[in-house]
């Protein structure tokens, strides 16, 4: 690949993001059709309409970044801005991000304390502080970034009830799957897989009560992935 060649490629990247960062040149020199689709996947990520607003699909992005200490992509504070965010919800959204990844302390009280607390609902008492963390966001808005922040960290216990928590505040469910889809590059493609798995068997479980489509999806045979379709069978 000439140089002019290679300019001529980022520039088209620079000119729909608005700035470049190092892997894309890389990507660009190395394997330009890995570039194209690494461009049309983070397109379709995080610049195409679905179903979130503006405002909501970067609120979403900033709680998943904080929990992430992803510092390289402050563009997404840029556009929170721009999509009629404010002071007062990038406070809140940081409270509710600090207190999403200390939900490990629900769990040791959970899995060490619990025969000391015999009335103690420590379900109940992660809701409840998530919810006061995130105010004055709408529990709607709360429980998306909940949802992609547990996705994100591997807190698959705690996405498991944050789902529920999701259903119960009546979350559109398209809003939800769009919001757990941002977490995929910061966290890792595994973990959107597993999170994936969680939801799917909290519907099939009978947690939440999810649409046709919905459960139609988590009902399907075969999810299972390599080991499932190369298990020998028994007899």
């Amino acid at each position: 690949m000439s140089p002019e060649e290679l300019t001529q490629r980022l520039s088209g990247v620079q000119a729909k993001r608005g700035y470049l960062l190092p892997h894309h040149g890389l990507l660009a020199i190395t394997s330009p059709t890995m570039m194209q689709a690494y461009d049309n996947l983070y397109t379709a990520l995080a610049l195409d309409h679905k179903t979130l607003s503006v405002r909501d699909r970067e609120l979403v992005w900033l709680a998943i970044l904080v929990a992430c200490d992803e510092a390289l992509a402050t563009h997404h504070i840029a556009r929170f801005y721009e999509g009629g965010g404010t002071d007062a919800e990038f406070k809140a959204v940081l409270r509710l991000t600090a207190s999403l990844k200390g939900a490990t302390a629900y769990s040791f009280v959970q899995n060490h304390w619990m025969p000391h607390l015999p009335s103690m609902d420590i379900v109940a008492a992660y809701r409840d502080a998530v919810e006061h963390a995130g105010q004055p966001l709408s529990r709607r808005d709360i429980w998306l970034c909940a949802c992609s922040v547990h996705a994100a960290l591997g807190h698959f216990d705690w996405l498991h009830h944050a789902l529920m928590a999701a259903y119960d505040s009546q979350v559109d469910e398209m809003d939800l799957a769009e919001a757990l889809t941002l977490m995929m590059f910061p966290g890792s493609v595994p973990y959107f897989v597993e999170a994936a798995r969680v939801w799917m068997e909290a519907i099939r479980t009978g947690h939440v009560n999810a649409s046709p489509a919905f459960a139609t999806w988590a009902n399907m045979q075969g999810q299972g992935g390599f080991d499932e379709a190369s298990a020998k069978p028994k007899g």
